[in-house]
């Protein structure tokens, strides 16, 4: 996922140079030892390692007010970021890129705002990136220009950044559920919520407050996806319950696919749904494929049923085939039967299209078993042929 004001002035130091990139001009930055004081419940010993920039560190007691009067100060363009704890000790979160099946975080140039990859690495993978982590760390960031914030980044402890020479401003004592009260303020306060404006401080906000850990922000999550939220709000909010908030973020999407107004949401919902690790989720979306007043919902539904392999998932999606009352569902169950694995797909595409009574459903089973270049299509279609 008080109110003393700045407690304890400025401490400034220059960040060590740690991307592997031409070094910068002659006393633009220098490596030195970090000096600010210990965070109260921040992660021990968390500090960035950010490149072509002189840091200044300042000691906070009530994160908003103390934050706006920093924002308020910033004509020139400046970063201001602090440590908070993260909600998955293997969450990545760094431009990095895959290769060889392998994830390699990189350098960030945070002035670019290069594309960010958040990954989930095993532990394993992280050791042999050098990072052994006590206390999962990740850092916020929020760029200010010009007496207001133009940008919000999220980074794990282990990404390397370039401020391409902007100052940043290092804030201490920040404890996650003030760095959660912030985050909500940038999520209110856009009222253009547009499905392309992806770089939005209100969508940036969502996604660093989905990563903090604890209470707070399970609490302020769940409120975002009340339906007296904005439908922006809550279809965002639908994807990080399930990719990122575990068994409570599982709770609160199976109460909206079950009572949110919205056919739009319940649909975004249900993809929340399908990222989630609880094992009940597949459960609850064999419960919407069935159940859902709206054919669209219905139908996606069974779309993310298909890409899950298993008994349950295939069963919801032949028993929608046969007793669904739309025939639009019924084609997307059968385009969900050509998703599965093979071994399980085939079979059952064979049956629809030799067996079911939809003449428009025996056409798409056997449209999408032309395009799986199985053996046994090919002799289903010999054996239709000779008849």
């Amino acid at each position: 996922m008080s109110g003393k004001g700045i407690a304890l002035g400025l401490v400034a130091f220059v960040a060590q140079a740690a991307c592997a990139m031409p070094a910068p001009a002659p006393g633009a930055t220098a490596a030195v030892a970090a000096s600010a004081s210990p965070a109260a419940q921040q992660p021990s010993g968390a500090q960035p390692r950010i490149r072509d920039t002189q840091i200044t560190a300042r000691a906070v007691t009530q994160l908003d007010r103390d934050f706006r009067a920093v924002v308020a100060a910033q004509s020139e363009p400046a970063w201001i970021g602090y440590a908070v704890p993260a909600v998955n000790d293997r969450t990545s979160i760094c431009c990095g890129n895959w290769r060889d099946g392998n994830y390699s975080p990189g350098c960030c140039r945070m002035e670019r705002d290069d594309g960010m990859n958040i990954n989930t690495p095993d532990k394993d993978e992280r050791r042999e990136l050098g990072v052994v982590a006590l206390e999962p760390a990740m850092f916020v960031f929020y760029r200010a220009a010009e007496r207001k914030v133009t940008n919000i980044r999220v980074f794990s402890a282990e990404c390397e950044l370039d401020a391409g020479g902007r100052p940043v401003i290092w804030l201490t004592g920040v404890r996650p559920e003030q760095s959660v009260a912030l985050l909500r303020t940038f999520v209110h306060s856009e009222i253009d919520w547009s499905e392309r404006d992806d770089r939005s401080n209100a969508k940036r906000a969502i996604t660093a407050l989905s990563l903090h850990a604890g209470a707070a922000a399970d609490q302020a999550l769940e409120q975002m996806a009340a339906p007296s939220s904005p439908q922006g709000v809550r279809k965002e909010v639908a994807f990080w319950l399930g990719s990122a908030r575990g068994a409570h973020g599982y709770r609160v999407l199976s109460r909206m696919v079950r009572e949110d107004p919205s056919d739009a949401v319940r649909d975004k919902a249900i993809f929340g749904l399908h990222v989630s690790d609880e094992p009940q989720a597949v459960d609850t979306i064999i419960a919407v494929a069935r159940d859902d007043a709206s054919k669209r919902v219905r139908g996606q539904a069974l779309f993310w049923l298909g890409q899950k392999a298993g008994k349950k998932a295939s069963a919801a999606i032949t028993a929608a085939i046969e007793h669904d009352p739309d025939t639009d569902v019924k084609k997307k169950a059968v385009f969900a039967l050509s998703q599965l694995p093979k071994d399980e797909g085939v079979p059952l595409l064979i049956q629809v299209a030799r067996s079911n009574r939809n003449p428009v459903v025996r056409k798409q089973a056997m449209f999408w078993l032309g395009q799986t270049g199985d053996a046994r299509a090919l002799a289903f279609f010999e054996e239709v042929l000779k008849q």
